[in-house]
């Protein structure tokens, strides 16, 4: 078995297509041999094709790995549908596709299916750190100001008019309209809304009286398909708010969200200083990377909506040419030109130095051909 270190690669991201229909996993070929050094760790070269399908949220940054890394191995293919983090899950434990992209983790039994299409477990590597936007198009009100109760009880359909006191109270210097609020919702099982969820449940209190999920937990309001869907919804209406993956947020309105005593307005940075201070998640399968995500974070200058999105990838892949192509792509997208691509293409938080070791040992341990 050789093991692969993608290395430092001078990956030159340029346009690209990305296909969006995802493909079955059909025999490829690899080569391994050759690959100078470069900066001092070796290169892998790489060829055949793979498919992955997943989070939509991944959607801009996978556009920029892909191009990178076949910039790189220009007879390499890869390809992603966006169907959502739920799909992409189910069609990786189907063995429909080499990788998946999930904003959320693996449920028992998500993981016993991997599980049983990968010979051994399947493990999550966090690759993809971005924070959720509350994207809002409401005429005349260019900062608006949330406290977490608030942001709830919007999404629970109990504040239904913009002038409400209780917005009134977060916006004091805002002059809020009596224009009624659209409040948009994703109609696909999602790992954005599972992490949105997440963050209501963990510091709304009594304001959100749902229990986390990955379908969304409220009956009545718009609702959209994915990402884009829920972007399009907002930017069609007036008085519309919604939750989306930053790097889609465009030209709507973003709102600041009160951390602590302070408004905290959404950038990458905050939302990898949240993912610095959270612990590894318990019980998990050795390599596997899942992050509990510290959301009830009073820290200075943190924005706690956030999500982690990880690539799943088998522990073993019985196909070496398989095998080798994933362990080269996701090394690539691990690594620091990877990461700054993303960055630039979508607005993510690169992962800190201390987690990319962490993940080049998972990436290494994964066995191939075997």
């Amino acid at each position: 078995m050789k093991r692969i270190r993608y290395g430092r690669i001078a990956a030159i991201v340029t346009a690209g297509a990305l296909a969006l229909t995802a493909c079955g996993n059909d025999p490829v070929e690899s080569n391994t041999d050759g690959g100078g050094d470069t900066g001092g760790s070796e290169q892998a070269s790489v060829s055949g094709d793979i498919a992955g399908a997943g989070a939509s949220s991944q959607e801009s940054a996978m556009q920029a790995w892909i191009a990178g890394f076949q910039s790189a191995n220009p007879d390499a293919n890869i390809t992603y549908d966006p169907v959502g983090s739920g799909g992409g899950r189910t069609q990786f434990g189907e063995g429909a596709v080499a990788f998946a992209g999930s904003d959320s983790v693996m449920d028992d039994e998500e993981r016993a299916a991997a599980k049983e299409r990968c010979g051994d477990d399947a493990i999550h590597l966090p690759l993809y750190i971005s924070p959720i936007a509350v994207i809002y198009n409401l005429e005349g009100v260019d900062n608006l100001q949330l406290s977490p109760a608030t942001l709830a009880g919007i999404f629970d359909r109990k504040i239904t008019t913009w002038n409400d006191p209780r917005i009134a109270a977060d916006n004091p210097d805002a002059q809020l309209p009596s224009t009624p609020i659209s409040a948009v919702n994703r109609s696909d099982e999602s790992g954005t809304t599972e992490n949105f969820t997440e963050y209501l449940s963990a510091v709304a209190g009594p304001a959100w009286p749902h229990e986390p999920s990955g379908d969304w937990p409220v009956q009545g309001g718009q609702s959209a398909q994915g990402t884009s869907g829920v972007v399009q919804t907002v930017q069609g209406g007036q008085g519309t708010i919604g939750y989306a993956d930053a790097s889609k947020a465009g030209e709507l309105g973003v709102a600041k969200i009160k951390v602590g005593d302070a408004f905290v307005e959404l950038s990458a940075e905050a939302a990898a200083k949240v993912v610095d201070e959270s612990p590894k998640a318990e019980g998990v399968p050795e390599g596997d990377l899942a992050i509990d995500l510290k959301r009830d974070t009073t820290a200075e200058g943190t924005y706690p909506i956030v999500l982690v999105s990880y690539t799943i990838v088998c522990k073993n892949y019985s196909d070496k040419a398989q095998g080798d192509l994933v362990k080269a792509f996701v090394s690539y997208v691990a690594s620091s030109e990877g990461q700054d691509a993303a960055a630039e293409s979508a607005g993510s938080a690169p992962i800190s130095d201390t987690l990319r070791s962490d993940v080049e040992a998972s990436i290494e341990s994964i066995a191939v051909g075997s």
